[in-house]
């Protein structure tokens, strides 16, 4: 009992600081990297509460928590920084509704590339209006050591099973170019997901158009993960 309590008071304590700040024309921002040292604060109180032998578990908890915090914030900082870069390097395309950047967790970056600008009807060849975006994209990569997972999407137009070959080819297309631009090959995957996860319905043509899409979700390799928390 006094075990669970002093975890509690750990991660209450630091999810305290997590509360959201008062952005530019009184918008809310988040705190990301004291949502990170908060997690990070949660499962290192648990870890170190399980691995404390000497009979003194709450030291155990204490030490993990703020291990963990430590941890946490390190990865909330460094997607950050390179959450910042995307936006800044990519300002001109966001403006122009060509992507969006979406934070989905501290430690996770999505990159939304809408296919009519990405690619030509039913093509899996990249045009040539897309390839410094993707530049950009490689070089943003690189300098922070993330793995990407790019995803192909399209609508529901067509057969179910042209559609997921076609997503999957634009999705390897975009990973191709990705290695001719300097990311290693091993740190990309991809995959085609065709028309099992729209985002609007299919039955209007605005719909249909959100739903053809390219996503890269990004977030640091184990390598990064490592470096940060040992620094």
């Amino acid at each position: 009992m006094k075990l669970k309590a002093t975890a509690i008071l750990c991660s209450g304590l630091l999810l305290s600081a997590c509360a959201s700040q008062p952005g530019p024309n009184g918008t809310v921002d988040r705190n990301n990297t004291a949502i990170g040292a908060a997690v990070g604060a949660v499962a290192g109180a648990v870890l170190g509460g399980q691995l404390d032998d000497d009979g003194n578990r709450d030291r155990g908890v204490i030490a993990g928590a703020v291990i963990g915090a430590a941890a946490g914030a390190g990865i909330g900082r460094h997607m950050d920084k390179q959450e910042e870069e995307f936006r800044a390097a990519l300002e001109a395309e966001q403006r122009r509704s060509e992507i969006e950047i979406e934070r989905v967790r501290d430690d996770l970056l999505k990159l939304t590339f809408e296919n009519e600008v990405t690619f030509d009807f039913d093509s899996a060849a990249i045009k040539p209006h897309s390839y410094s975006a993707l530049d950009k994209v490689s070089s943003v990569i690189t300098k922070y050591g993330s793995t990407v997972e790019i995803v192909g999407h399209t609508d529901s137009t067509g057969s179910e099973n042209y559609n997921l070959q076609l997503s999957e080819k634009r999705a390897n297309s975009v990973k191709d170019y990705l290695v001719r631009n300097g990311v290693p090959g091993s740190m990309l995957s991809y995959r085609g997901r065709g028309e099992f996860e729209p985002r609007a319905s299919n039955d209007t043509e605005s719909g249909r158009q959100l739903n053809r899409r390219v996503e890269m979700f990004v977030q640091p390799s184990d390598a990064t993960r490592n470096e940060v928390v040992g620094r």
